[in-house]
C-alpha cells in the first residue's frame, strides 16, 4: 500500500525531530518526501540505527513511485523516465517529462549522419526563461548489417554525449553497436516474442535497459514478466502506435489501459515506462508529402505526450514540428500547483543610467520575460523591478492582492531602487493603474501608469519619458 499523505509517512520516521535532514521536524521532512523535494536517504538515523531498519525497508517500498523509474544514459544528460504516481497531473503532478528521441540511421553517408546528429544535439529554443532541448538520439539499423550499424553507432557517439537508443530486432546487429557504447547505458529497442531470449541475454550481460514490444496487451505483459523473473526490471513497454484509423484508436486505448493497470489497479507486472513511436506516420504519408508526414507525426506525438508516453521516437527535426511537440511537453509537465516564476529583484535591461525609467512587474515568468523582451528588443535601457507576487501575473495579482501599494513599497526598499535612479519615478503596469494613487502616498515616489500591453512601451516612452518636471 502506497503512502498518500505526510502524516502517513511521518509514522515511519524516527519522530525525534533531530534536524539531521536539515528540516526542523520529521513532519516537515515527511511533507517534502511526499512532494519529492527530499530523498529518504537524507534521514540519516533511519538507516544508521538498527531499531528503524524495518521501518526504513517499509518506507522505501511504500514511497516508490507506482510506475518504475528507468534511467537511460549517464552523466549530466542521463534521462529518467517513468516514476509517475498519478493518472492526471492535477491529482499531484507529473514528475519526469516525456523524453523526445530523434532518429538517425545507418544508411546515411558519414557527412549527412554527422550533420544530422549535430542538428539534433544543438537544437534549442528559448521559452519562459529556459532553453528547450531534445533528449536523446535513436540509431536505427536500416541496413540490417552489423558492421554498418556498429560504424554508425561509433560516429554518433563521437559527435554527442546525448543518451542513445539502439534500434534493431536482430540481436547480432544490436550487440555490434552495444559493445561500443555499453558504458553509456543505452536503451535497447526492442525485445519481441521472436527475439526475447537473445535480447534478454544482451541486456543482462551489458547491464542496460531494454524496450519490450508487442501489439497484444497480454503478450506484452507476459514478456515483461519473463524479463522481470530473470532479474531485469529496467524495462520500457512499447504497445505500438498505429498512425491512422481504428489502429490509432486501439493504440490510444492500449496506452491508457497500461498506465491505468500500473497506477489504479496496482499491476506491478506492467508498471513500467511506456514508449511511443510517432514516426510511424512517415510510413503512411512520406510518399505523399513530407510536410504532411511531419504534421501527422506531431499529431501522434501530441497524443503520446498527453496520454502517458514516457519516451517517444520521432523523425522530423523541422521547426514547425519540433517546436510544437517540445513546447507541449514542457507545458504538460509543468507542475500545475506552482506557477512558473522568476526570482524577485532588480534587473538592468540594456545599459541603464540613473536617468533611465524604472518599471515594475510581477514574478510570473511569462509576464517577466514578455516585458523584458519588449524592452530589450526595442533597445530601451531601463531598470525592471520584479515584485514577488507568488508567481501570479499583473491583473490577477492586483485582484488577489498579491500586488499592492505596500508590496510595491517593500520591493522598492528591498531593491534599493532609490540608489539606482535620481528621478524617483516609478512606472506601474497599466493593469495595475488603480494602485497608482495609494502607491504615491505610501512611497513618496511619483507614479506613472504605463500601457496595459508592454509591447506598447516604445510609443508610451515617446509621450511620457522623461517626465515633464524631470
Amino acid at each position: 500500500m502506497k503512502l498518500k499523505s505526510p502524516m502517513e509517512i511521518w509514522k515511519y520516521l524516527p519522530g525525534t525531530n533531530c534536524g539531521e535532514c536539515g528540516e526542523k521536524t520529521c513532519l516537515a521532512f515527511a511533507s517534502l518526501l511526499k512532494e519529492r523535494g527530499r530523498v529518504l536517504a537524507d534521514c540519516k538515523p533511519l538507516f544508521a540505527d538498527a531499531q528503524y531498519a524495518e521501518k526504513a525497508k517499509q518506507l522505501t517500498d511504500r514511497l516508490a513511485p507506482e510506475i518504475r523509474a528507468v534511467t537511460i544514459g549517464t552523466g549530466s544528460k542521463a534521462l529518467q523516465i517513468g516514476g509517475e504516481d498519478v493518472m492526471h497531473r492535477h491529482e499531484l503532478t507529473f514528475f519526469n517529462r516525456t523524453a523526445l528521441v530523434f532518429d538517425v540511421w545507418d544508411t546515411l553517408d558519414e557527412a549527412a549522419l554527422r550533420e544530422r546528429v549535430r542538428r539534433i544535439a544543438d537544437w534549442r529554443k528559448f521559452y519562459i526563461g529556459d532553453f528547450l532541448m531534445v533528449d536523446a538520439i535513436a540509431i536505427r539499423a536500416v541496413s540490417g548489417d552489423a558492421q554498418a550499424f556498429a560504424t554508425c553507432v561509433k560516429r554518433v557517439a563521437e559527435e554527442t554525449d546525448l543518451p542513445l537508443v539502439l534500434c534493431s530486432l536482430d540481436p547480432v546487429v544490436l550487440e555490434s553497436g552495444l559493445k561500443l557504447v555499453a558504458d553509456r547505458t543505452p536503451l535497447l529497442y526492442a525485445a519481441t516474442k521472436a527475439n526475447w531470449q537473445a535480447v534478454l541475454n544482451l541486456a543482462k550481460s551489458y547491464s542496460v535497459p531494454v524496450a519490450v514490444f508487442s501489439l497484444d496487451f497480454n503478450e506484452l505483459a507476459s514478456l515483461a514478466a519473463t524479463f522481470a523473473s530473470a532479474g531485469l526490471t529496467d524495462l520500457v513497454l512499447d504497445p505500438g502506435m498505429f498512425p491512422t484509423g481504428k489502429g490509432l484508436a486501439a493504440s490510444f486505448a492500449n496506452f491508457v489501459q497500461l498506465r491505468r493497470a500500473g497506477i489504479v489497479d496496482g499491476n506491478d507486472g506492467v508498471a513500467y515506462p511506456l514508449l511511443a513511436v510517432p514516426m510511424t506516420a512517415w510510413l503512411i504519408y512520406e510518399q505523399e508529402d513530407a510536410i504532411a508526414a511531419s504534421y501527422w507525426e506531431a499529431m501522434l506525438a501530441t497524443i503520446g505526450i498527453i496520454k502517458y508516453a514516457d519516451i517517444m521516437i520521432l523523425h522530423s527535426i523541422e521547426p514547425h514540428s519540433l517546436i510544437s511537440v517540445r513546447t507541449l511537453a514542457a507545458n504538460i509537465y509543468t507542475d500545475p500547483r506552482r506557477p512558473v516564476s522568476v526570482e524577485p529583484g532588480l534587473r538592468a535591461v540594456g545599459a541603464p543610467t540613473q536617468d533611465s525609467p524604472l518599471f515594475i512587474t510581477t514574478n510570473f515568468a511569462l509576464t517577466y520575460y514578455t516585458v523584458e523582451s519588449d524592452l530589450s528588443s526595442n533597445k530601451i535601457d531601463a531598470f525592471l523591478m520584479v515584485a514577488d507576487t507568488d508567481g501570479i501575473g499583473v491583473e490577477a495579482s492586483v485582484a488577489g492582492e498579491q500586488l499592492t501599494a505596500d508590496k510595491v513599497r517593500e520591493t522598492l526598499e528591498l531593491c534599493e531602487a532609490e540608489s539606482k535612479v535620481t528621478h524617483r519615478t516609478l512606472v506601474l503596469p497599466g493593469l495595475a493603474a488603480r494602485l497608482s494613487g495609494e502607491t504615491e502616498d505610501l512611497t513618496g515616489w511619483r507614479v506613472l501608469v504605463g500601457p496595459r500591453d508592454s509591447g506598447r512601451i516604445p510609443g508610451w516612452m515617446e509621450e511620457h519619458w522623461p517626465p515633464e518636471s524631470y
